[in-house]
């Protein structure tokens, strides 16, 4: 099971997930920030990260070379249960429910959450089907 990421990991996961796997100079580098994050401070983080099996590393040369081990969508996953229940008791439905309420969503994006809706349920029946047959 993956631990969630705290905000400062997740924008290093996201830098990495961006490049596949890279040293801290190139997570450096690819921030963009200005002033630039300190070297020391991802060395850190990254440490800590690899501790909960988030990321890993590999020797080249002199350099440690690091990767993801958990995918953009394992993550966004995770996000969304905690969310799930710490806000809504579990409830998917409470959760669009809200969302629907607080955000202004036009006829076109409904249209399209309908068509999602749709071919979700008609997989998951697909699904159900072959499984009642063997």
């Amino acid at each position: 099971m993956i631990v969630l990421p705290t905000a400062s990991e997740l924008r290093l996961l996201e830098i990495l997930w961006q490049l596949g796997e890279g040293t801290i100079d190139d997570i450096v580098h690819t921030s963009g920030e200005n002033p630039a994050p300190n070297y020391k401070t991802i060395q850190t983080f990254l440490r800590i990260m690899e501790g909960k099996k988030l990321v890993a590393h590999r020797i080249h040369g002199r350099a440690f070379v690091f990767r993801p081990l958990v995918r953009r969508e394992q993550v966004n996953r995770l996000s969304i249960r905690q969310l799930l229940r710490r806000h809504f008791g579990g409830s998917r439905s409470e959760l669009l429910v809200n969302m629907l309420e607080a955000e202004r969503i036009d006829i076109g994006e409904l249209e399209e959450l309908e068509a999602m809706i749709r071919k979700y349920r008609k997989s998951r029946q697909l699904s159900n089907a072959r499984q009642g047959r063997k």
